[in-house]
């Protein structure tokens, strides 16, 4: 059994158990249920109503949060020639080739996102355990597989965020800081959603969208009623 503390026990009791909140008043009560003394991350958490077990009702896609993710995201790109310049001048922490799979084989992973060109995927698909135990291996599913350079390192800097299901079937995604207005985070919380809900997989029937909820670093989670969102996605 989980032992919560005073503090956690006196901000749950601002929040109606079982009570799905319009997105405004969740996101304004979720500043109030904030615990701690440094800038928590806000997580958001649904949970779907698929199968996790099925391999066709897996969902993972990205989304570009318009109110940034208020994270430094460390971004590496794989690539050949040319493209590797194009990744260095558009900001990459680290781009190159067979130097940089070579460093990854021996073990360095201190990046948070990895792309990679479709030319060189071949020698990337050799880092398979490295890359994929930490869900760090490029994936054209994610766009981090792909020529457009450019634009996928700089939308990952501005906030694009990786999201997929879990064992569970719950997606849980970073949208933002407690210090972020509330306009931002009710910005970022609305474009996931509306992407999860246009991910879900052909063929899924039933309730897709079963719950939402969002919660401030070791602070209680808030319900979110997210109709409104959906029906307008």
């Amino acid at each position: 059994m989980v032992t919560r503390g005073k503090k956690y026990l006196e901000k749950a009791k601002l929040v109606v158990l079982r009570k799905k909140y319009m997105p405004n008043e969740a996101v304004s009560l979720l500043k109030q249920t904030s615990i701690t003394k440094f800038d928590g991350t806000v997580d958001l958490s649904i949970k779907l109503g698929i199968d996790p077990k099925r391999s066709d009702q897996q969902v993972r896609g990205t989304v570009l949060l318009p109110g940034g993710s208020g994270k430094k995201v460390k971004v590496i790109v794989i690539a050949k020639g040319e493209k590797i310049k194009e990744a260095q001048s558009a900001g990459a922490d680290y781009a190159g080739g067979d130097d940089l799979i070579e460093k990854i084989s021996k073990g360095w992973t201190d990046f948070d996102v990895a792309i990679a060109t479709p030319d060189i995927m071949a020698s990337v698909g050799k880092l398979g355990k490295i890359l994929g135990q930490k869900g760090l291996m490029p994936n054209p599913k994610t766009g981090t597989v792909t020529f457009d350079v450019k634009k996928t390192v700089s939308e990952f800097k501005a906030g694009k965020v990786e999201y997929k299901t879990d064992k569970t079937g719950v997606v849980h995604v970073p949208i933002g800081k407690i210090s972020f207005s509330e306009d931002k985070i009710r910005s970022n919380l609305t474009s996931v959603v509306e992407a999860v809900s246009k991910g879900k997989p052909s063929g899924f029937k039933g309730i897709f969208i079963k719950s939402v909820a969002v919660s401030a670093t070791m602070g209680p989670a808030v319900h979110v009623d997210i109709s409104k969102i959906i029906s307008a996605s």
